[in-house]
């Protein structure tokens, strides 16, 4: 099994028919059916079922679908991490962020970066910590952007200073004083944060009866702030994130519990030097940070 024979697959699977998947590939159909019998034989199971209206994956297929998406990221990073060691700063930079560091990165300096160098392009990925992680740890992204905690095992990690969390407050919901609220105060209110931030409220010190109740959970804290602006609760978000977000008309205010606070930090994978592209960007963040 090479990259090619993985190529081939992969599009014959998204595209739900070997004749789609020709197109797309720019192939004739018989040689694309040919190379997906060799891999089945190769591998020795039946990798699709075939009807009247295109193939369907079977267990080996769909895993095989899910290794190869990986293998072709990961060989196609590999090209571009070395394309752009011998290069200097040109290429594409590869970057993963977690939601609740949208406002910290991309951020201006890597703007400032792709402006003065025109030969730089971006490829931003977002998911949630582990998925990060994951992505970095994997050689998909040579640079990632999550928020404690996190496991940071096999990797190096510069820190931002402790970040609080704000309350963003539709005017009917308003708590606290001028500038902050605790979280006795916000008893009783609806909250809407994401799942980690939920796991934080329950560990937190200063949770106890009457704490406020996580009324709705979301993925992406972002959308705490369109939910807190549409009146369905009070937002719990990182105070950067207020930057890239429409509050609209609601209060906001820092949470007076310490143990809430949060860093961002840049991560790389320690036994990979990074390339001349990645170590711009990581000294870039470490300075907005």
């Amino acid at each position: 099994m090479d990259l090619r024979q993985l190529r081939y697959f992969v599009a014959i699977a998204e595209e739900g028919q070997v004749t789609a998947a020709a197109r797309r590939l720019r192939i004739s159909q018989p040689p694309l059916s040919h190379e997906l019998a060799r891999l089945e034989d190769e591998l020795g199971t039946q990798l699709v079922r075939r009807g009247p209206r295109g193939v369907t994956l079977t267990e080996a297929g769909r895993l095989l679908y899910e290794r190869g998406r990986t293998i072709l990221e990961m060989a196609s990073a590999a090209e571009h991490e070395v394309s752009s060691v011998g290069r200097g700063l040109t290429g594409t930079l590869r970057l993963a962020v977690c939601p609740s560091a949208a406002g910290l990165a991309p951020g201006p300096r890597l703007r400032e970066l792709a402006a003065r160098f025109p030969d730089v392009a971006l490829d931003v990925r977002e998911g949630d910590v582990p998925e990060v992680i994951e992505l970095v740890s994997g050689g998909i992204a040579e640079v990632g952007v999550v928020r404690t905690p996190f496991p940071s095992q096999g990797l190096r990690c510069r820190y931002a200073p402790a970040e609080p969390l704000v309350a963003v407050m539709p005017p009917a919901l308003e708590r606290g004083d001028e500038l902050e609220v605790s979280l006795a105060e916000l008893g009783g209110s609806p909250v809407v944060c994401d799942r980690r931030t939920a796991e934080a409220l329950l560990a937190a010190p200063g949770a106890r009866e009457g704490s406020p109740a996580v009324s709705c959970l979301v993925q992406d804290c972002r959308t705490a702030c369109t939910c807190a602006a549409g009146d369905l609760g009070v937002g719990l978000v990182p105070r950067s994130l207020l930057t890239v977000c429409d509050t609209g008309t609601c209060f906001i205010k820092t949470v007076t519990e310490k143990s809430l606070e949060t860093r961002a930090a840049v991560i790389w994978k320690a036994e990979r030097a990074l390339s001349p592209l990645a170590e711009r960007a990581v000294a870039l963040l470490g300075e907005l940070f």
